[in-house]
């Protein structure tokens, strides 16, 4: 055997496990996989990719003081971060840190890269739990994977996130084929149709073929092993979650032996993202002097006032093109700025949008302020209707969140009907 064939072979097999949006139950399932795969004999390390929250730690009840975070300000070794979980399984947490070699000096990164690199040597599977969401650092965990697997829930929420998700990881040019896991499903014929109307979802919409990789139903064992913080296949081999997890590792043995093997793995993907936008030439541009917030919102003002003009223009379009705006605003708003942007959009031509629209809007508005200085808690306003002009009131119903559906909007393809994917959704609750 060759060198390089040699080396392929050691490569560990490295799944990301991720979803559209938060509270799916995507830490359950990576760790619950990681579990069994270790108590089979497996090397296997789990990596505690999410941002915000060690959820695979609080699910082991365990705290450790230690994350990747102090390895890259050199206050523990890359061995001493990581912990040791029941069945021989090892977690790094806070592997999230990894984005931070993004901008620290190059001879730092290399040295940390090497020791990731071998460190995955040591290793037959590596499991990421990603954060939720569409931020660059989650999609670059997914492509650091060979394999994804995507957990949907039946929430339509849920879905029309991880649609969002799958079609934004298709514009940045993922190419392999994701595993769809769904999670709290009633029973098989459940989670069959569920996952059979996101495929066709899918295929119609992003020319996407996604893996079926199985489901885990709603179960009382599952939340007795949430609320002791103790994962469910630590429970007694009887209980049919227990029994249903150690299907889905036999699914993802069988999908990994369907792939071909990768020659890099997790530190090498992420040192080339690195070298990449190090690499970058940044033109050099002449010093201007600072636009305002106002001459920014009067500039973008105007353009926006053409569009909404143009009798050519859709609806969706009007409403697309507003939102982008409000994105743009977001990432220089001060809370002087906001009653600015709420000024100016009091004058503009809402005529042209629906009152379902001009609701959405105003919502996204109050999101972005809110972000910027949030309000203190306050009982619910009084109702401004007028008698015999009822204010439009979101059906939340039909449509789940009014977050999700607003960012299903902005994702929706360019040859979807605002009519059809407001009846997607429908049809998904």
């Amino acid at each position: 055997m060759s060198d390089s064939q040699n080396a392929v072979r050691h490569q560990p097999r490295i799944l990301a496990v991720t979803g559209g949006k938060g509270g799916v139950g995507k830490t359950s399932v990576a760790l619950n996989m990681a579990l069994i795969l270790s108590r089979q004999g497996h090397r296997v390390l789990l990596l505690d990719g999410d941002t915000d929250l060690a959820n695979v730690t609080i699910m082991l009840g365990q705290y450790p003081s230690r994350t990747l975070e102090q390895v890259l300000n050199n206050e523990c070794t890359l061995e001493e971060a990581i912990f040791r979980a029941p069945w021989g399984l090892d977690v790094l947490p806070g592997a999230s840190g990894v984005e931070r070699c993004m901008s620290i000096a190059p001879s730092d990164r290399l040295s940390l890269m090497r020791r990731l690199a071998g460190l995955e040597q040591q290793y037959d599977y590596i499991l990421i739990d990603t954060a939720a969401g569409l931020r660059a650092g989650v999609l670059h965990m997914i492509a650091s994977a060979a394999l994804a697997c995507v957990v949907v829930t039946p929430d339509p929420t849920s879905l029309t996130d991880a649609f969002s998700l799958l079609k934004v990881l298709k514009r940045r040019g993922y190419k392999r084929t994701p595993s769809i896991l769904i999670n709290m499903a009633r029973g098989p014929k459940h989670a069959q149709s569920i996952f059979q109307r996101f495929y066709a979802a899918l295929q119609r919409h992003l020319d996407m073929t996604p893996h079926y990789l199985g489901a885990v139903w709603q179960d009382e064992s599952v939340r007795r092993a949430v609320s002791r913080q103790q994962p469910v296949v630590l429970m007694p081999d009887a209980e049919p979650a227990c029994r249903q997890f150690r299907v889905l590792v036999d699914m993802l043995k069988v999908r990994f032996d369907q792939l071909e093997p990768r020659r890099s793995g997790f530190a090498a993907y992420w040192n080339r993202v690195a070298e990449k936008q190090s690499g970058r030439s940044r033109p050099v541009e002449k010093p201007t002097a600072p636009v305002s917030a106002d001459d920014r919102w009067r500039q973008w003002s105007i353009e926006l006032e053409a569009l909404l003009a143009d009798p050519a223009t859709t609806e969706l379009q009007r409403y697309e093109a507003l939102v982008s705006c409000l994105e743009q605003l977001g990432r220089h708003m001060d809370g002087e700025t906001i009653e600015a942007i709420q000024t100016g959009l009091a004058a503009m031509s809402w005529e042209q949008l629906s009152p379902a629209l001009r609701t959405h809007l105003a919502s996204h508005l109050r999101q972005l302020a809110d972000q910027v200085d949030p309000p203190p808690a306050a009982p619910e306003p009084a109702s401004t209707d007028t008698p015999g002009q009822p204010q439009p009131r979101y059906d939340e119903q039909r449509f789940g969140q009014q977050q999700a559906l607003i960012q299903a909007l902005r994702e929706k393809p360019a040859d979807v009907s605002l009519d059809r994917l407001l009846a997607m959704l429908t049809d998904a609750s």
